[in-house]
């Protein structure tokens, strides 16, 4: 696995190397990195190629300074979990590489509702600074496949979004949730749960299978019950949302047709869970 700090020098190598032909597959990150990320890898390894991975915890997509300050950095452990997975590349910038004017006065994306509803009304800003920054790092990249998990069911909408906004052809691979054996959804912050929040953590998951399970009985009866399992586990819940799969506007009739998908956010002391599940 080649390792690359600058990207003027991934540019160079990428265009060598596709050059033939060759079809690049990426896999941006955050680090602290776990069996979900790996299976992002395996899934572009089969798609792509060449498969790139980058690791850049990215300031300006926290609302709050105090979640970025503690977001675990892992290097030694991804490193050797990339290489023993198979990735060819790791982009690893810093921030002056990204953002070489500084993080003030970036640009604006449109991303229609999907700023409002869930995670946008939530964490206000936060889209917009992972557009910022995913922007930046696929016009470096240059992938024909971008593959993201569907725990993060809204960032991958938006992503989405900014894809089409650029008019690139990017194709967005959106890959299943990786689970823990007792339902938790693989995530970095996992590691900030003490053993007692760990415990507290599958909550989430009772929730949205209970949401599977009964919402088309009884959708407020379903949902008041979801949210009593995760308030009895001492979560503090942002949201509790059955919604269109499409559009993530709030569904509340059991007879409809179309696709939908539960979704949940929720703190377990200070650290912050989501997860999802199509009903």
């Amino acid at each position: 696995m080649i390792l690359f700090k600058r990207s003027e020098d991934l540019v160079k190598w990428l265009n060598q190397e596709t050059a033939s032909g060759r079809s690049v597959g990426f896999v941006p990150t955050m680090g602290a990195l776990h069996a979900g990320h790996i299976s992002l890898i395996t899934m572009s390894k089969i798609q792509a190629d060449l498969t790139v991975c980058s690791i850049f915890v990215n300031p300006t997509q926290f609302n709050d300074p105090k979640d970025f300050q503690k977001y675990p950095v892992t290097l030694e452990k991804d490193i050797a979990l990339l290489e023993a997975a198979g990735a060819d590349t790791l982009f690893l910038p810093g921030v002056p590489d990204l953002y070489p004017g500084g993080t003030a006065n970036l640009e604006h994306y449109d991303l229609g509702p999907l700023e409002t509803l869930l995670e946008g009304k939530y964490r206000p800003g936060h889209f917009q600074g992972v557009c910022q920054v995913m922007h930046r790092l696929l016009s470096i990249v240059r992938p024909v496949y971008l593959l993201m998990g569907q725990k993060d069911y809204q960032q991958c909408m938006v992503i989405q979004r900014l894809l089409t906004l650029m008019g690139v052809d990017t194709s967005l691979l959106a890959c299943p949730i990786v689970r823990e054996a007792d339902g938790l959804a693989m995530s970095s912050r996992n590691l900030r749960l003490t053993p007692m929040q760990r415990a507290n953590g599958t909550a989430i998951y009772r929730g949205l299978l209970f949401l599977k399970e009964q919402w088309r009985s009884g959708p407020q009866q379903a949902l008041a019950t979801a949210e009593t399992i995760l308030k009895q586990a001492d979560f503090q819940i942002d949201y509790i949302s059955v919604a269109s799969a499409s559009t993530l506007e709030p569904v509340s009739d059991p007879k409809t047709e179309e696709t939908i998908v539960a979704l949940i956010a929720a703190f377990q002391g200070d650290v912050r869970l989501i997860d999802n599940m199509i009903l």
